[in-house]
């Protein structure tokens, strides 16, 4: 017997008849034995519509009461899918997050999680019940309800995994797993059977959309094994662990890209000491996060900065930095949001060489010109022209050996 926590996302949860076939695989697996503790999203859709009336009431709306609307989206499927197992004779009960508690900080709209109270629910299940608890949500240190932002339903099952000392989260989604790259983009690419938390992180980081950067976060903090599956199929998943539970590790896991990026230069900055923190402590301040940095150095004491940030704060990012104009004493700023970031990631990089003359290489071969490199341990990113994306997405994945 196993403990399990079972999440399943918006299109799993999509209408009353998606609803009825989560019912049956959780009855499923409880037949099968195991203690089972689900986490569900809101419908497909509907936090979309709860945000838009929000927005539509008050561009300024509080940020309390945002949280009270769009929260109630968990909150019916919730009740829905315990009245489905119901349905079907499981004894099912559902549960909001300030019922549990899960306690957060209080940051409306983009809680962190502070602690859950398991005890209750580890009762419920030990009794032969099926908690069915609203992700995405949970209590404030005013005794109000509160949102986890984006991926809040991910952190939301993972954080109870962790609590309630699940031996695993099964994620549910509208794909069967972990891929090598994006399928839509390379026909070859292959479902990886086990993958890293490190590199899930990597790839979650640079545009790989299956699980959110915070759930994978906790999951490897906590040490939790998630897996990837599908809501439709019965195809095995993906599952997500520490590396010492993979044998015989690739060089190269995947490669991910995001096209959500755009490219600032800010032009002759005198190069001098501070003037890093005279362009990056405004953006910061700002709320503006900076991705990939590099620096020219030209002959006459001045330095090109060139750095990425995130397509939807380019014009914010322009904004402070022309404000800070006569501190920083540039010359000029030029920006391109018509560029996508590239990245190779793989834990085995670690322990051979060549993984970034391979990526260089073959990009060249293919005309393609890079223009902003960074790296990490177990990753290596490029700039590149939007237009040559799936491209050098296929030209690498065959490079690396990845093709199926």
């Amino acid at each position: 017997m196993a403990r399990i926590v079972m999440k399943f996302g918006g299109t799993s949860v999509a209408d009353l008849d998606r609803i009825r076939n989560v019912a049956t695989r959780v009855a499923r697996e409880a037949a099968a034995g195991n203690e089972v503790a689900v986490v569900v999203s809101a419908m497909a859709g509907t936090t979309n519509q709860l945000v838009s009336w929000c927005s539509s009431l008050s561009p300024m709306f509080d940020a309390r009461e945002y949280d009270a609307v769009v929260a109630t989206g968990e909150q019916v499927t919730a009740g829905l899918l315990a009245i489905a197992l119901q349905t079907l004779g499981v004894d099912a009960r559902s549960w909001m997050g300030w019922q549990i508690p899960i306690a957060t900080d209080g940051q409306h709209g983009k809680a962190r999680i502070n602690g859950i109270a398991g005890e209750a629910l580890i009762d419920r299940m030990q009794s032969g019940q099926i908690p069915i608890v609203a992700g995405f949500q949970g209590l404030g240190p005013d005794n109000r309800v509160t949102t986890l932002g984006r991926g809040g339903s991910d952190t939301s099952a993972v954080a109870l995994a962790a609590a309630i000392k699940a031996d695993r989260c099964d994620i549910y989604t509208d794909v069967d797993g972990i891929y090598t790259t994006d399928p839509r983009i390379v026909a070859k690419a292959r479902k990886l059977a086990k993958i890293t938390y490190e590199e899930m992180l990597e790839l979650a980081s640079v545009g790989a959309k299956v699980l959110q950067t915070r759930s994978v976060e906790l999951a490897m903090k906590e040490r939790v094994r998630v897996q990837v599956l599908s809501s439709f199929t019965d195809a095995p998943g993906t599952l997500v662990v520490d590396e010492d539970e993979i044998v015989e590790q690739e060089i190269v896991a995947g490669i991910a890209y995001s096209r959500d990026e755009a490219k600032v230069t800010v032009r002759r900055v005198p190069d001098k000491p501070g003037i890093a923190a005279a362009i990056f402590v405004p953006l910061a301040e700002a709320g503006i996060n900076v991705d990939m940095i590099v620096q020219n150095v030209a002959e006459d004491g001045t330095t090109d900065m060139t750095f990425t940030v995130g397509k939807t704060d380019l014009i914010h990012a322009q904004t402070c930095l022309e404000a800070a104009r006569a501190k920083i004493g540039y010359a000029e700023i030029s920006a391109d949001s018509d560029v996508a970031k590239l990245s190779v990631v793989g834990v085995g990089m670690r322990s051979h060489a060549g993984v970034a003359g391979t990526m260089f290489k073959t990009l060249a071969d293919r005309g393609i010109n890079i223009q902003v490199i960074s790296t990490s341990e177990i990753k290596v990113s490029v700039l590149i022209g939007a237009e040559y994306t799936e491209l050098a997405v296929r030209a690498l994945h065959t490079a690396y050996g990845l093709d199926a």
